[in-house]
């Protein structure tokens, strides 16, 4: 087959692909490595999401494999480095999501701090209580962006329009990067100098064995107390039973989450929290970055098939094997 698709995908784009190659689909194939394996091997290339698994060991079988497309920007679910030696490009469109993941961060922060689910609720239930629903203004805060890559400087773009400050934590990034000019940012070396004066937290670090639960016990007892935390990122940042904690205990304002340590969650005591907000990974769900990211991906694809060079690779251009 020339193009395996493992998880529920679809596109126009898509479409237009099938078209002119042969294209299986699998939306359950990723629960099961054991057929995956299997599978693989007759692939040419293989069109993934967040939930399919590419391990060393299963792209190790996968001998006719050429590429990899990705529908999205995280790539914790690829060995890339495997897929390197074994010459496979790894494709994904890394400025596709970034508008559309910082303006959902940018509304989740404005719905924690305007309690505007609450309110909302509230007001569904036949209420009129304005002195619970209470908020505050942005203008003035702190907003402490963990990360500021593509998606994190676009929210700090948005976040100065509101008339916030904002701290930077990245330890890739340097004083005089070009990142940080005209932002009027303050970069902070260490985490917890970032999180103690932040009035909001928001995440935008790729998960990596450096940042798993990099967001602990430890980090949430550095933010100040009445401090709201936002995840757009990946669930696996944090560590929900110290987020808990940290909420019930009334040390944190409130916080949103639109990822999760394990995706979907099982049942969890956020879901009876007034103060949080629980939305499903939908931070690239917009029309225009599912077109985009679609578009480019199976692009890349038919590039590769046809024997040219993909544009969006995050490991080399064009197949060695």
């Amino acid at each position: 087959m020339d193009i395996l698709i493992t998880e529920d995908l679809d596109a126009p784009a898509i479409q237009k692909l099938a078209a002119k190659y042969s294209v299986t689909r699998d939306a359950s194939l990723w629960k099961n490595p054991a057929a995956l394996t299997e599978k693989i091997c007759d692939a040419r290339t293989i069109m993934v999401r967040n939930q399919t698994q590419l391990t060393a060991e299963i792209l190790a079988k996968a001998n006719n494999l050429i590429a990899i497309g990705r529908i999205g920007v995280g790539l914790d679910n690829i060995d890339v480095e495997a897929a390197t030696k074994c010459g496979i490009v790894v494709i994904a469109p890394l400025n596709a999501n970034a508008v559309s993941v910082a303006e959902l961060t940018l509304g989740l922060i404005l719905a924690l701090a305007r309690k505007i689910p609450l309110a909302d609720r509230s007001t569904r239930a036949g209420g009129w209580d304005r002195k619970t629903c209470t908020g505050i203004e942005l203008d003035g805060k702190t907003l402490t962006l963990c990360g500021l890559g593509r998606i994190g400087l676009q929210v700090a773009l948005r976040a100065r329009a509101f008339g916030l400050r904002v701290v930077v934590f990245d330890p890739f990034l340097k004083a005089d990067s070009p990142a940080l000019a005209g932002l009027d940012a303050t970069l902070c070396g260490k985490l917890e100098d970032a999180l103690a004066p932040a009035d909001f937290v928001s995440v935008h670090s790729p998960l990596t064995p450096g940042t798993k639960h990099i967001f602990n016990s430890q980090a949430f007892t550095a933010m100040k107390r009445g401090a709201f935390f936002i995840n757009t990122s990946r669930g696996g940042i944090m560590d929900e039973a110290a987020l808990l904690t940290a909420l019930k205990s009334g040390h944190l304002g409130g916080a949103a989450l639109d990822v999760r340590e394990t995706e979907p969650p099982g049942k969890s005591a956020f879901e009876a929290m007034d103060n949080v907000i629980l939305t499903p990974h939908v931070g690239a769900f917009t029309v225009e970055a599912q077109t985009r990211t679609f578009e480019a991906v199976c692009d890349d694809l038919d590039r590769l098939l046809r024997g040219e060079a993909a544009e969006n690779f995050v490991n080399i251009p064009g197949p060695r094997k």
